[in-house]
């Protein structure tokens, strides 16, 4: 009897469930034989007056023969995966997407709207990877259709490096990181941006955003600063072209405290690792040459952190997610004006304490 009235129960829950729904529930079809998981989207966009956007994947994804790019002019992200499966023979499947590649001058507009639209998609991941691009990314891709190439599978790969090893040598950027800096009250997104030119697919810095928007990009010694700020991060190299001297096997650890009333912010980097070559004419034969070098280090180093944060405060954009550090226990949250206002106007305190390893023993 007991079991007789739980099936009864089960049966009449699935029953309401089907009618609160209005339709009966319809299973994709997911034959192997039938469908085409694509591994990326490439969106690009910006200067269009009619609103319109290009979106790009290529087909099919990892296996080794020849491919094809498949390039679609529309107004809406779904309206160009719905035309893609009507100009190939096998159903695309958005699955196994993993790169959202988006052209510069569509993330200057906002990326609200597209990453909207990826996020309400249960069939995508949350842990696909962003990347701002520089260039005709098509030809980039078009550069590598022959059957010897996984150029997309490839691509993936080098961010899941990054990513797993934890290495400041890029940033890397998933959609759930992007939308928990987006949807923050005081802090913002940042993002790799590369550079497509002719079969190479260059790193050049990254990209700062205010909300949604892109708003400036940082390259080079930046960018190295940037990695060491951001998360204490294994970086192989710090180069530094001024000073002719490039340190290596770098581990940093930061510390932040903003003063109670907003007014200041001190920030304290140790930095551990190793001097790795140095411009031929300097030479580091006693302690005193290598005190001399390693203090000069670490002044031109804080001196690049205060100009690289005043540009953030003129901006008034806290990709560094410092904003994070307001809040407390039983408190109410700062909101994002009241942020801007203290962030924009803060004194900021570095310094950052150098233990490194010369080339050679020094006396």
């Amino acid at each position: 009897m007991k079991r007789f009235v739980r099936a009864t129960l089960v049966l009449l829950s699935f029953s309401l469930l089907t009618f609160a729904c209005g339709c009966v529930p319809v299973p994709e079809n997911n034959m192997i034989e039938e469908i085409t998981p694509i591994i990326f989207w490439s969106v690009q966009g910006g200067g269009e007056e009619d609103g319109k956007i290009t979106i790009s994947t290529l087909v099919p994804p990892l296996i080794k023969v020849k491919k094809r790019v498949l390039t679609l002019k529309v107004s809406l992200l779904n309206e160009g995966n719905k035309g893609f499966n009507l100009t190939y023979y096998n159903e695309l499947k958005a699955g196994q997407i993993r790169l959202l590649f988006v052209d510069e001058a569509y993330a200057k507009r906002g990326l609200t709207r597209l990453i909207n639209t990826v996020l309400t998609d249960p069939n995508i991941s949350q842990r696909l990877y962003l990347v701002i691009t520089k260039g005709n990314f098509n030809e980039f891709l078009a550069k590598h259709l022959d059957e010897t190439d996984n150029i997309d599978y490839y691509l993936y790969r080098m961010f899941k490096h990054y990513e797993k090893k934890k290495q400041g040598e890029i940033t890397v950027v998933n959609l759930h990181q992007f939308m928990k800096m987006l949807y923050s009250q005081v802090s913002d997104p940042q993002l790799p941006v590369f550079r497509a030119k002719g079969e190479q697919f260059l790193y050049e810095g990254t990209a700062f955003f205010d909300r949604d928007s892109m708003v400036a990009e940082i390259r080079g010694k930046d960018d190295q600063i940037n990695q060491l700020l951001y998360r204490d991060r294994f970086v192989r190299y710090l180069v530094f072209p001024d000073l002719s001297v490039t340190l290596g096997h770098i581990r940093a650890h930061t510390r932040k405290k903003l003063a109670p009333d907003l007014s200041s912010l001190s920030i304290e980097i140790d930095v551990k690792g190793r001097i790795d070559e140095l411009d031929s004419l300097s030479r580091i034969e006693n302690n005193f040459q290598y005190v001399a070098l390693t203090q000069k280090i670490e002044r031109y180093l804080e001196e690049n952190v205060i100009r690289m944060l005043s540009q953030m405060q003129k901006l008034q954009i806290d990709p560094l997610q410092i904003g994070g550090l307001t809040a407390k226990p039983f408190s109410k949250p700062i909101t994002r004006d009241t942020w801007d206002r203290n962030w924009s106007t803060m004194k900021i305190n570095v310094k950052v304490r150098l233990q490194l390893e010369s080339l050679t023993k020094v006396k």
